[in-house]
C-alpha cells in the first residue's frame, strides 16, 4: 500500500524523535532523509495476508493491530506508539512471513517507513539499529504474554473493569460493546451482559457507544483485587 508523504511534516532528525542514536553519521543521513508521512485515523496499513513492505517507525499516534478468528469475533493483540514496534512487522520482514493481522490507525500518526531492503542492510551493518529493533521487540513480546495471561485467568469483569478505567477520560468512556470486546479478548454479547450488571450495581450508565462511570472506586477494586488473585 503506498501512502502520500505529508509536505508539511518534518522531515529533519527524524532519528532523533524516535531515540534512534548512535548510528555512524552517513546511515543516519541516509534514515533521515525518508519521509515523514501523516496518516489520518481509521487508515488500514495491512491486512492477513500482506507481505511486509517496510519497517514502519511510529512518531506520533497510535496504530491497533487486531486479529480476525473465524466466526468474525475481533481481539486487540496490541498497540503501537512512539518508542513501540510491531511485533508482527519485525517477524515478516525477517522470517518472510505473510500477516496474520490487521492493522488501523487508532488516531492522526506521523510515520517513517524504512524499506525492507535498507532495514535488512541495517540490521545487518548497524549494532545501534539492532539493539533499537531488539528492544522494541522484546518489550511488544513481554506485553502479548501479558495479554495471554489476563485473557487465560483473569475473568471477564475484571478485564472489563480495567478497561473502562483504561479508556475513560472525565468518567466517560467513548466506545462501542464490540470494541470492549475486541480490546479483552471476549464476545460483543458478553459485554452487553457485564455492563448491564454493573449498571444494576450503580457503577456505571449505559448509552449508544458511551460508558459513563459512577463508581470508579468500585471498578478499580474488582480489576484489583482479581488481578491479584
Amino acid at each position: 500500500m503506498t501512502h502520500t508523504p505529508d509536505p508539511k511534516s518534518p522531515q529533519n532528525g527524524w532519528t532523533a524523535r524516535a531515540g534512534l542514536t548512535g548510528l555512524p553519521r552517513e546511515l543516519r543521513a541516509g534514515l533521515d532523509a525518508l519521509p515523514v508521512m501523516h496518516l489520518p485515523k481509521g487508515k488500514t496499513l495491512f491486512r492477513p495476508g500482506d507481505a511486509a513492505t517496510g519497517f514502519s517507525v511510529v512518531l506520533s499516534g497510535r496504530i491497533e493491530v487486531f486479529l480476525t478468528g473465524p466466526t468474525g469475533r475481533e481481539i486487540l493483540l496490541y498497540g503501537v506508539e512512539p518508542g513501540e514496534s510491531c511485533v508482527q512487522t519485525t517477524l515478516g520482514l525477517m522470517g518472510g512471513e505473510d500477516y496474520t493481522g490487521e492493522a488501523i490507525t487508532a488516531s492522526d500518526c506521523d510515520l517513517v517507513m524504512i524499506p525492507r531492503s535498507l532495514f535488512l542492510n541495517l540490521m545487518d551493518r548497524a549494532a545501534p539499529f539492532r539493539s533499537f529493533v531488539f528492544r522494541a521487540f522484546a518489550a511488544r513480546m513481554q506485553g502479548m504474554m501479558q495479554l495471554l495471561e489476563r485473557v487465560a485467568f483473569q475473568r471477564v469483569e475484571s478485564r472489563l473493569a480495567a478497561v473502562l478505567l483504561e479508556l475513560a477520560q472525565n468518567d466517560e468512556v467513548h466506545a462501542t460493546q464490540a470494541d470492549l470486546a475486541a480490546r479483552i479478548g471476549t464476545a460483543r454479547e458478553v459485554i452487553s451482559r457485564r455492563l448491564d450488571s454493573f449498571a444494576r450495581r450503580g457503577w456505571v450508565e449505559t448509552d449508544r457507544g458511551r460508558v459513563r462511570l459512577t463508581n470508579p472506586a468500585a471498578l478499580r477494586r474488582l480489576a484489583e483485587t482479581d488481578a491479584a488473585d
